[in-house]
């Protein structure tokens, strides 16, 4: 029943809320090169709290240095964070790292903030990526936000801008069932399993419209596991 989601969704709030801050906490208090062990001790934390089950699919490339996921559900980066074996940096906009307190918690694993509001913003945001791609991954949501419905929001071009520039290998992840299982927006919890589908990595040709024909075939997969998964 909608209402006793709505119980447990209150209860993953709580949740996230408190293993959130206690990472915080765990990054002001030990050195950065601990911060990825940090990171996929409290999500995998909330995942098992929150009674969800991740289970990962494909071939994770050592040598991409981009991920393009699809985006649903604030639960999508405890998702990814608790299961991806490298470290890694999120590209995500100015607002989140201006929060208080929780802003930390992208400031202080130096993740790349882009400033929608700023022409110079591009620069930046190349300069910063080029310099941390160097030891991490790349993540990025290339719909800017979470989508409401089953259907992909277009893809904004930041990804292809940053992968062309700075010759990045892609490695495209569909996530299958994360709003199904947290709705982030109705704040409702259903346990269950999370898919995480890897796809084959590449590296961008710039002659062709490949975040496109990414997005369509994204969504052609999504499409399919959701209705197997999703229920």
């Amino acid at each position: 029943m909608k209402i006793f989601a709505k119980i447990r969704g209150a209860y993953a709030a709580l949740v996230i809320i408190i293993c959130v801050t206690l990472n915080i906490f765990a990054f002001l208090l030990l050195p950065k090169r601990h911060y990825k062990k940090i990171k996929t001790f409290f999500t995998r934390s909330i995942l098992k709290l929150l009674g969800i089950k991740v289970i990962t699919e494909g071939h994770i490339d050592p040598q991409a240095k981009m991920l393009i996921m699809n985006h649903s559900s604030l639960i999508d980066i405890p998702v990814i964070e608790a299961t991806y074996p490298y470290d890694m940096v999120w590209i995500a906009k100015k607002e989140l790292f201006d929060m208080p307190f929780f802003g930390l918690l992208l400031k202080l694993p130096d993740n790349i903030r882009l400033d929608r509001e700023d022409r110079k913003s591009l620069v930046h945001l190349l300069k910063e990526s080029k310099e941390k791609s160097q030891h991490k991954v790349i993540a990025i949501f290339p719909e800017g936000t979470r989508a409401r419905g089953n259907k992909l929001l277009p893809f904004k071009p930041g990804a292809k801008i940053i992968a062309e520039k700075l010759h990045l290998k892609v490695q495209p992840v569909v996530i299958v069932c994360a709003r199904e299982r947290f709705n982030s927006k109705t704040l409702e919890l259903n346990t269950g399993i999370i898919k995480v589908k890897y796809l084959p990595s590449f590296t961008p040709d710039p002659q062709t419209e490949w975040l496109k024909e990414l997005r369509e075939k994204m969504q052609e997969i999504l499409d399919k596991e959701r209705q197997e998964l999703c229920g």
